[in-house]
């Protein structure tokens, strides 16, 4: 009797199912049961040392890493980030630290809307990423919700018809993005260096451009401010070199510091790192062409994108419609822009030089250089600068 009524608790304590259902998805639905049960079972997810915030590598109950789970406690401005460097950043040098464009602590929805985008474009770059809730004692909590969780279970243990009335037993759920895990990749910087030195076969090569084209789309239009070569990855199999095989693909990951409800204009620029690599000087392919500018050209295809963005957001408790719809606003002015660089067979550099465009829901009056795109938006340029610039 003691030992099933200890299972009972230890599942009690650690069941988030409740809050995850997938019903248009079950194959990801099926990977977060089995995250759940591993955690159940006592493998729990492991704090990965690198980077600013808490995340974690979450394994199924043989030890296999499922997915990165990102907690929205735990980003940099979450008032439970276990990374202390990042809050001393804070505390001795504000001017530097973060990002004035990004609304804060949303860095889970940015993630998980960047994988929407790449979705609705076809781009196939991003690993599938969305909202879940997970709890884990490994997770950062802070010491008043441990203490509420062991006296919740030690009442269950000792007053299983008291304990049975708790809304909750053990720690809470967080929320946070699950994005699965991606196997076989190594950083862009690693292949890149390779590639230098072995050049690739010309079939291949034209694979990876192809590949690169569809990453700089994903984070011209969701304006990725944090996309280093390090936060990019590639897979390349030689033995897959035959005609017709995929040899090498690119995962864009770490997309949580995008959809900034302004252009930067402060005091860094955050340019893509991509547009420093011979692939941005060649012309975007038709292919690449042919597979996003009628989407991008077409006003209802960006609404409907927008709509879905809007039902990701506002499931947030801090959600701000206004700051949203600024959001949307750059993104618009992004995807003006990268459909017309792509009508004009320009590269992707200079993608990154054309001037900066905000397009607006229409109202009456407004400031500085306007161009009316229809009765539903205008354009406005962003003329501003950031004080370190090097576009």
């Amino acid at each position: 009797l003691s030992l099933s009524l200890s299972i009972s608790v230890e599942r009690a304590c650690n069941s988030s199912g409740d809050f995850n259902h997938f019903p248009g998805d079950p194959e990801f639905g099926d990977i977060i049961q089995r995250a759940e049960q591993a955690i159940e079972g006592g493998v729990f997810p492991e704090r990965i040392s690198q980077g600013s915030s808490g995340s974690y590598f979450v394994k199924d109950s043989k030890g296999k890493i499922l997915g990165v789970f990102k907690p929205k406690s735990e980003e940099p401005y979450g008032h439970l980030n276990p990374k202390w460097t990042k809050y001393f950043h804070k505390l001795c040098c504000p001017c530097c630290f973060g990002r004035g464009c990004l609304i804060p602590n949303q860095g889970y929805l940015s993630e998980v809307a960047a994988s929407h985008v790449d979705t609705r474009l076809g781009l196939g770059v991003v690993p599938k990423t969305k909202a879940v809730y997970l709890v884990s004692e490994t997770f950062h909590y802070n010491t008043i919700d441990r203490a509420k969780s062991r006296g919740k279970k030690y009442a269950l243990e000792m007053v299983p018809k008291v304990g049975r009335h708790f809304h909750r037993v053990g720690l809470p759920p967080k929320l946070g993005s699950f994005q699965l895990f991606v196997e076989g990749y190594h950083e862009a910087d690693y292949w890149l260096r390779r590639f230098e030195a072995e050049p690739l076969p010309e079939n291949i090569r034209k694979q990876l451009q192809s590949q690169f084209e569809r990453l700089v789309i994903l984070d011209y239009v969701i304006r990725n401010t944090d996309r280093g070569n390090d936060n990019w990855l590639i897979k390349y199999e030689k033995s897959g070199e035959g005609e017709g095989e995929k040899a090498i693909q690119i995962a864009a990951i770490d997309n949580g510091l995008a959809f900034p409800f302004k252009h930067p204009d402060e005091w860094r620029a955050y340019p893509f790192h991509w547009a420093c690599l011979p692939q941005a000087k060649v012309p975007f392919s038709q292919e690449t062409r042919e597979l996003v500018l009628s989407r991008l050209s077409d006003m209802n295809f960006v609404q409907d994108l927008c709509e879905d963005l809007y039902e990701m957001f506002m499931a947030d408790k801090g959600f701000d419609k206004t700051m949203f719809e600024k959001q949307m606003s750059v993104m618009r002015g992004q995807i003006l822009n990268l459909s017309q660089a792509l009508k004009d067979n320009k590269t992707p550099i200079q993608l990154v030089q054309m001037p900066r465009v905000v397009v607006e829901r229409s109202r009456t009056g407004g400031q500085g250089r306007v161009v009316t795109l229809g009765t539903a938006f205008t354009q406005t340029f962003h003329c501003k600068r950031p004080f370190f610039s090097s576009w």
